[in-house]
């Protein structure tokens, strides 16, 4: 089976502009929209399965629900007619552009702040695509393109999981292998992952982009994911120099061989590299002690003098000594209370300009709802700090400000710290596995879990697993946000049509037809009729019933060994009896009992067994009836 050249008489194929180890892209043209596309169309060998089918297909809906401006568009999904069944293909958005993979193999490594900037775009697309329940799985250069106006775009959505569901391992196909540079050590392990086995593989991908490679480089896919595992990556700094230790410990903490010790969402990583890119420290280097301040040698005090020394007896005589230079201490003394009274001034007046006025002449601008990049952009030009931390809500979306401490139209002075409190989007739970359930207890676990935004959507499937649940969507083991609407698919049973008209059709032709349609079972028989051998005398069920697409379909197949009789009537017996012999007939003539024919039928034939029209057997037996 090959790709046929234009499907669903919409979608016209130029060159393939992209090779997978389950698919390839093609460069297409929309006929109705008049606008180039890209069509990717399952490969030949995954499309005769029924089950990937459904699995594709079910993926293809949920990439095209991630609406966001760094996500390839899924405009169009279907399937393709061809001589050999059904072909499904997704229609996406085409972006003139090129990946990150070619980037970096043409140019090197990036700037470290170019590099930012590109994956704080990439932290966006996967933190919504992980709030609608996808978990990417493939995360790499060649899955992020750089349009020619400087747009990222993430590609790839939802296919990955596909084929992972499909049972396929490290060494099952090339695209496994050729991506096992950037699997996180629990896809590494076959473990179950969630969002933030793609932030780990994100941060393989600003690693690559930092320093010109991955973090790991093995002869095969088995030491590379045996690396991710056990051993630790070398600072990005110590492979390329320009790299400042804050985006060290970002890159460090995504790829921390523990998902509880990364990011927790593509949403913090992307805070973290805001905050590298504005100069502050991230919240991955931990708690920094305070900034020192420089501090000078204090000279000790002289000790405290006596006010009435005691005089030696015992060593010196009563004499009178010579006079003694005037002594300095009364001087010493004057110079210590005047550089206190010059503290104490410089305190009051302190005390005076905080109290009274002094720097409290400021308000706290309204940001809430506004970006965290823009909010803090603002509050940086009204003369403030700021600090931004993440709170989980779930009226404002992910990456919005919900407030700040302190509030709007708060006053405040230049320099103070304005708490930015961002929030990461709803409380996150994990879906639970409903497989196999009923969709009353599917629901009800659902709700136990947390989720009440539930919706019913049904789907073909096998007989034994008709009214129940086949998925979800977002899928079991993801985490979510507890506001997110969760899509429970019920199985409806085989897929049902209307039998397809086959009569008078050559046997193999017959089949054919009746597999293009969906019918998965034809099963031939022969019966005795006049038509030539091997055409189709019917169907069981016939032309034009109801029957569900797996179940069996007889295709009833001529074996040419009758005739046609034909009408007798008024005919005598010797002129019947010559006229079925030239037809072929060897059988025998029986004469029936003698009915009124009235003058003109006396003695000719009246009524015939088998009737006119029917098949006859060569060598079966007439009955002919005669006008008395």
């Amino acid at each position: 089976m090959s790709t046929p050249q234009r499907l669903s008489d919409r979608y016209e194929l130029g060159d393939i502009i992209g090779l997978g180890g389950m698919a390839e892209v093609h460069l297409a043209r929309d006929l109705r929209l008049h606008r180039d596309v890209a069509v990717k169309v399952l490969r030949v060998d995954l499309a005769r399965d029924p089950q990937f089918q459904l699995r594709f297909k079910r993926e293809a809906k949920n990439a095209a629900a991630l609406n966001h401006p760094a996500i390839v568009a899924v405009h169009d999904t279907g399937d393709a007619e061809t001589s050999h069944g059904l072909l499904p293909y997704i229609v996406m958005e085409y972006v003139d552009g090129v990946t990150l993979r070619d980037i970096v193999r043409t140019d090197g490594p990036l700037a470290p702040r170019r590099a930012i900037e590109i994956i704080a775009d990439v932290c966006q697309a996967l933190n919504f695509s992980h709030q609608h329940g996808i978990v990417h799985r493939d995360v790499k250069p060649a899955n992020v393109m750089i349009s020619k106006t400087g747009a990222v775009k993430v590609m790839d959505f939802g296919i990955a999981r596909a084929l992972s569901d499909a049972g396929n391992s490290l060494t099952a196909t090339a695209t496994v292998i050729g991506t096992a540079q950037y699997l996180s050590p629990e896809q590494a392990s076959g473990e179950t992952v969630d969002a933030r086995s793609d932030v780990y593989s994100l941060g393989c991908v600003l690693y690559e982009l930092l320093t010109g490679d991955p973090p790991f480089i093995g002869d095969s896919p088995i030491s590379v994911a045996y690396q991710h595992v056990r051993v630790e990556p070398t600072p990005p700094s110590r492979r390329q120099a320009g790299i400042s230790p804050a985006l060290d410990a970002v890159v460090l903490k995504s790829l921390a061989k523990k998902p509880d010790e990364r990011y927790q969402s593509a949403a913090e990583m992307r805070s973290d590299l805001i905050r590298v890119h504005g100069g502050e420290a991230p919240k991955a280097l931990g708690d920094t002690p305070p900034r020192a301040t420089p501090t000078g040698r204090h000279a000790a005090a002289p000790p405290p003098r006596d006010p009435h020394p005691a005089a030696d007896h015992d060593t010196q005589p009563a004499t009178r000594q010579p006079d003694a230079p005037p002594r300095r201490s009364s001087t010493r003394r004057w110079s210590i209370v005047a550089v206190a009274l010059l503290s104490v001034v410089a305190v009051i007046a302190a005390v005076s300009i905080t109290v009274f006025g002094g720097g409290k002449d400021l308000r706290v601008p309204d940001v809430g709802g506004r970006t965290e990049a823009a909010a803090v952009a603002e509050l940086r030009s009204r003369g403030f700090e700021t600090r931004s931390q993440e709170q989980t809500d779930s009226n404002v979306p992910s990456g919005t400000v919900i407030d700040t401490s302190p509030a709007a139209d708060a006053e405040a002075a230049t320099g103070d710290e304005i708490v930015v409190n961002v929030s990461s989007g709803p409380p996150q739970s994990q879906i639970p596995d409903v497989e196999n359930l009923t969709p009353e207890d599917a629901e009800s676990r659902l709700r136990q879990a947390g989720f009440e935004n539930l919706t019913r959507t049904a789907d073909q499937s096998a007989p034994e697993l008709k009214d129940r649940v086949l998925s979800t969507s977002p899928p079991a083991g993801s985490s979510t946000g507890n506001t997110t609407r969760v899509e429970i698919v019920v199985g409806s049973g085989p897929d049902s049509k209307p039998v397809p008209d086959v009569k008078r059709r050559p046997a193999e032709v017959a089949e054919d037809i009746l597999r293009a349609d969906g019918f998965t079972s034809p099963f031939r028989v022969t019966v005795d009729s006049p038509l030539p051998a091997g055409e189709v005398v019917d169907t069981s069920p016939s032309a034009g019933q109801v029957a569900a697409v797996d179940s069996v379909i007889q295709v009833q197949v001529s074996l040419a060994n009758q005739f046609v009789m034909p009408d007798l009537k008024n005919q005598f017996w010797d002129e019947a009896q010559q006229r079925l012999q030239s037809m072929g007939w060897t059988g025998g003539m029986d004469r029936g009992p003698d009915v009124p024919g009235g003058d003109a039928g006396r003695a000719r034939v009246v009524a015939q067994d088998p009737p006119a029209g029917a098949g006859v057997a060569f060598g079966g037996r007439v009955t002919l009836s005669f006008g008395s």
